[in-house]
């Protein structure tokens, strides 16, 4: 069995494959002062949930943005899912994915490994321009081209951090929940104004952007781009929006998959 992890700055998320099934997933807090021990405690029991052992992993696949985490997770597995030392365990980096993607970009090391992994994933299903929006503690816009070159993008606030900002940095506005969206787009209220501002603009925000990209990828590459989405609030924008057309919350899991299938050990 495979297991992968994508280590984010608010939260991790993991996946189990059995060949190539996804068979379980598991969205956690990334929590920076977790230990290798605690790490193990935890997965363990979720594992055991599923009726797996820690020994029937083979392979462990990691792509993370939090230095601190990705050396707590790499001893983690070293020391409890190492199985006799036959369990192929890898943290991924630009330098290891040359074959896979081209990064056409002055400094390649400054791109986060999970904006790799998802133009990985996205192109294999894909294989022509793309624009990836992946809704995390930042909302990041990845642009592939046609052949395959990593050229960069766009980084804006997340939509929690704009919430979180809106609750602490204000004297009267609370902190709300937008699962429950408002009726117009004219909130009658705080918090349905609130609402509407978080859902609308961030959808005007993300048509306004891929619209833009979309228009220069053309331009200056020749790549009208498809728009794929991932991250936890992808669905949740969604409606909001007229460019997401394709979304895939299991993108980066996908893509640790497919760099586990092509990576030489």
């Amino acid at each position: 069995m495979l297991f992968v992890v994508d280590i984010g700055n608010t939260n991790t998320v993991t996946g189990l494959y059995d060949g190539d099934k996804l068979i379980a997933t598991w969205r956690m807090q990334s929590d920076r002062a977790s230990t290798a021990d605690e790490l193990a405690i935890r997965y363990r029991a979720l594992l055991s949930m599923h009726g797996v052992l820690i020994k029937d992993i083979r392979a462990v696949v990691i792509a993370s943005v939090v230095p601190v985490l990705e050396t707590a997770w790499l001893d983690c597995c070293e020391r409890y899912f190492n199985d006799q030392g036959k369990t192929r365990i890898m943290a991924v980096s630009g330098h290891k994915l040359t074959h896979l993607i081209t990064v056409a970009m002055p400094n390649p090391d400054e791109v986060g490994a999970d904006r790799l992994v998802n133009a990985i994933a996205a192109y294999e299903r894909f294989q022509r321009g793309l624009i990836i929006v992946d809704f995390g503690t930042a909302i990041t816009f990845d642009c592939v081209t046609a052949r395959r070159e990593y050229i960069g993008g766009v980084i804006a606030p997340g939509i929690g951090i704009s919430l979180e900002a809106l609750a602490t940095r204000t004297a009267k506005l609370p902190m709300i929940d937008i699962s429950n969206p408002p009726k117009k787009v004219i909130g009658n209220s705080t918090v349905c104004a609130m609402k509407s501002g978080i859902l609308h603009g961030y959808g005007g925000l993300i048509d306004g952007l891929t619209q833009d990209i979309s228009q220069e990828m053309r331009d200056q590459h020749n790549s009208p781009p498809v728009v794929v989405a991932t991250g936890g609030m992808a669905r949740v924008i969604a409606p909001y929006t007229s460019s997401l057309t394709h979304i895939d919350p299991m993108l980066t899991l996908t893509g640790l998959k497919i760099i586990h299938e092509r990576t030489a050990a």
